[in-house]
């Protein structure tokens, strides 16, 4: 072993997007840079906010919108924080029990997951349930300050259903939403993969939607960083992500997809079969246990200038933030924003400094509007 590599130690989540770090960190490309990466693998996003702000992890994958609730002061042990790369985009669907799944279809959802078709059933669904006296539908997320959570409260809204009102949600850690579903205490849940996939083959839910519908090509995990930590290791973070764009780049080569769900299903990493984690990883994803659908970008990743974070989309989660009263608007506020998902840390480290990121801003304005 290199005794000269520098040590990082880094936490993450049980779930396919981790799949950059796990690949940098088992494939090379971090000792490549000149560092040993150790992986810490954990069981809730809240216990990575707390171990990354006491120091416990240098660096984490992190849900997007937890960088910018730790820098505005919204969660506890708040620090202020940069996500000053992108580890993976969407990966995320909504997945429904199976007799609910029932209902909405026979209120008309879209069997292809059409998320306008797919709402409005839920909708006929809640309104016929109601009128019945039945007990509110009972939703699950990650985190209340996660792309999953907004996802699914844009989903209702976009519906006329009050996610505030017309339904509960609950934060659950991802690994276990599949067993809350099929024991009855979930009517659904939004979660990435293979938490999704992980119930249809079961037998317990049926996948309604899914976030390259809802939010095409969007951010969903980051590196999270401390700016202290930052800030005293410059060249180490630097490194960091370079040997995470070469991985992403790996990860997002197809002819590795076998190879890549054989050492995310390992024991110590996901714990889970391989051919589940093949489906988001191949873009063929089981809707349910008769139905495939073809998402080519279901979940992508990349390296270079598409892993750059921008200020627009922290400028997303933020208004988000603010539409479900989670922060007060203020100028102090977005200009805090932008600095946690500014590009120029990760374009100096790649040597891209200069480089225009118009089309990654005109890709994420489409999918805003």
């Amino acid at each position: 072993m290199n005794t000269n590599l520098k040590p990082v130690i880094a936490g993450f989540i049980p779930l396919l997007d981790s799949a950059v770090i796990v690949a940098a960190a088992e494939l090379g490309f971090a000792e490549r840079e000149g560092i040993a990466l150790k992986l810490i693998r954990e069981t809730s996003w809240a216990n990575i906010r707390d171990r990354i702000s006491v120091g416990h992890f240098d660096v984490a994958h992190m849900l997007a919108p937890m960088p910018i609730a730790a820098s505005l002061n919204l969660t506890s042990l708040a620090v202020p924080m940069l996500a000053p790369m992108l580890l993976g985009l969407g990966g995320n669907a909504i997945t429904v029990s199976n007799a609910l799944w029932a209902d909405m279809a026979a209120a008309g959802a879209d069997p292809e997951g059409d998320p306008a078709s797919t709402g409005a059933a839920l909708a006929r669904v809640i309104a016929s349930r109601q009128k019945s006296g039945l007990p509110m539908l009972h939703f699950g997320v990650v985190h209340p300050f996660s792309g999953h959570a907004y996802e699914l409260r844009y989903w209702l809204a976009a519906a006329g259903i009050d996610p505030d009102q017309d339904v509960e949600i609950t934060v659950l850690a991802p690994q276990v939403m599949a067993d809350a579903l099929a024991e009855g205490q979930l009517d659904g849940y939004c979660v990435g993969e293979p938490w999704n996939t992980a119930a249809v083959e079961a037998g317990t839910g049926r996948i309604a939607t899914y976030k390259q519908a809802i939010w095409p090509d969007s951010p969903e995990k980051v590196l999270g960083v401390t700016r202290k930590w930052a800030d005293a290791n410059p060249d180490t973070l630097a490194a960091l992500m370079r040997a995470f764009s070469a991985a992403a780049n790996w990860c997002a080569d197809p002819k590795n997809n076998v190879e890549l769900a054989g050492v995310l299903a390992r024991p110590d990493l996901l714990a889970c079969p391989a051919e589940i984690c093949l489906a988001a990883l191949s873009g063929r994803i089981r809707l349910d246990q008769a139905s495939v659908k073809d998402v080519p970008d279901f979940l992508t990743f990349s390296g270079g200038i598409k892993a750059a974070p921008m200020p627009v989309y922290g400028k997303w989660f933020y208004e988000q933030m603010v539409r479900w009263g989670q922060v007060q608007p203020s100028k102090e506020a977005e200009q805090e924003v932008e600095k946690v998902f500014s590009p120029t840390v990760y374009l100096e480290a790649m040597g891209l400094s200069g480089v225009a990121t118009d089309a990654t801003i005109e890709m994420f304005d489409d999918a805003r509007s």
